[in-house]
C-alpha cells in the first residue's frame, strides 16, 4: 500500500482501486494530478498484482483478499480525518460497489469508470466448456486476452505500456467463475446500493464492457444525487485516453462539488 500526501493542507482523501490484471503504477498520472489538486492519495497492488503478478504468472488469488485489503486502504484513509472518496476503476470499480455496501466506513463519494458488470470481452471457449466440470478442471490456466489495443486509443501509453512486466491476464478457471459469480451477485443489486453520491462514467467504444447495462444498473439504484457521462470515442481505460484532462476536470469537479454540500472549506 503506497500514500501521496498533498502538498498543503488536504481538501480529502482518494482510494484508488485498480482493475483486474493491472498495478497502482498505471495510475501515476492521475495520482498526481490529485496530489498537486489537493487531495491525499492512497492505493497499492490488489493481491496477486503488480509485482506478485510477475512473480506467480497466473491469478489464482481468492476474491475475498481483495475485498480485505480494500477494506484496509479505506481503513488508512480514514487516519486523515478528511473526507474520503473511493475511485474504483474496471473490476476495482465493481469492487467500490461491494465495498459500499458491506463496509462501515463514511464515505462522501464514489467514482466508477467502466465497471466489470457485464463482460462483453468474454473468457475463451475453453473457459465455457469448463464450467460444469470447474472442480476437477479449475486449475486449468487460460488467457482472458485484453491488451492494451483493448484499453485505449493512446499510442504514448502503448509505447509506454506494451511490454509492461507487471500486467498479466493469466488466471485459473475457478478464478475466472468466481469473478463471474462476483459480477453477477452485483449486478442483481438493485435499489439496495447505498445512497452515496455517485459519478459513473464509461466510454462510448468501450471493448470490454456492456456500457449500457453499466447505465441500466445504475439508474435502477435509488440514489438521490448521480451523475452518468458516455465519453465519445474512448476506449475503456479512460484514465490513459487522450481526453484524459476533460475526463479528469469531471472528478475533480465531483469531488469538490460534494465537499460543497457537505459544508467541507475548499
Amino acid at each position: 500500500m503506497w500514500k501521496w500526501e498533498a502538498e498543503n493542507q488536504a481538501k480529502a482523501v482518494i482510494v484508488i482501486i485498480h482493475s483486474a490484471y493491472e498495478h497502482h503504477k498505471r495510475y501515476a498520472w492521475l495520482i498526481e494530478k490529485l496530489r498537486v489538486s489537493g487531495f491525499h492519495v492512497i492505493t497499492g497492488d490488489l493481491p496477486g498484482h503488480g509485482e506478485q503478478s510477475k512473480n506467480k504468472g497466473v491469478h489464482d488469488e481468492s476474491l475475498k483478499d481483495y475485498e480485505k485489503y480494500i477494506k484496509l486502504m479505506i481503513y488508512e484513509a480514514t487516519q486523515y480525518n478528511v473526507p474520503i472518496f473511493i475511485l474504483g476503476h474496471g473490476m476495482g470499480a465493481t469492487f467500490a460497489m461491494h465495498a459500499i455496501g458491506k463496509f462501515k466506513y463514511e464515505v462522501a463519494g464514489v467514482i466508477m469508470t467502466s465497471p466489470w458488470l457485464h463482460l462483453q470481452h468474454q473468457q475463451s471457449k475453453m473457459a465455457t466448456a469448463l464450467k460444469g466440470v470447474s472442480k476437477i478442471a479449475g486449475g486449468f490456466k487460460m488467457t482472458h486476452d485484453i491488451n492494451i489495443k483493448h484499453l485505449t486509443r493512446s499510442y504514448d501509453f502503448y509505447v509506454d505500456e506494451k511490454d509492461d512486466p507487471y500486467y498479466s491476464t493469466t488466471v485459473t478457471i475457478r478464478w475466472y467463475h468466481e469473478l463471474q459469480q462476483f459480477m453477477k451477485a452485483i449486478a442483481q443489486v438493485e435499489g439496495r446500493f447505498k445512497d452515496l453520491p455517485v459519478l459513473m462514467m464509461n466510454g462510448k467504444n468501450d471493448k470490454i464492457v456492456d456500457i449500457a447495462y453499466n447505465r441500466s444498473w445504475l439508474e435502477k439504484q435509488k440514489l438521490s444525487d448521480y451523475q452518468y457521462k458516455e465519453w465519445p470515442n474512448c476506449y475503456h481505460d479512460l484514465y490513459q485516453e487522450p481526453e484524459r484532462d476533460l475526463i479528469y476536470q469531471y472528478v475533480e469537479d465531483f469531488v469538490f462539488n460534494r465537499l460543497r454540500t457537505i459544508g467541507y472549506i475548499i
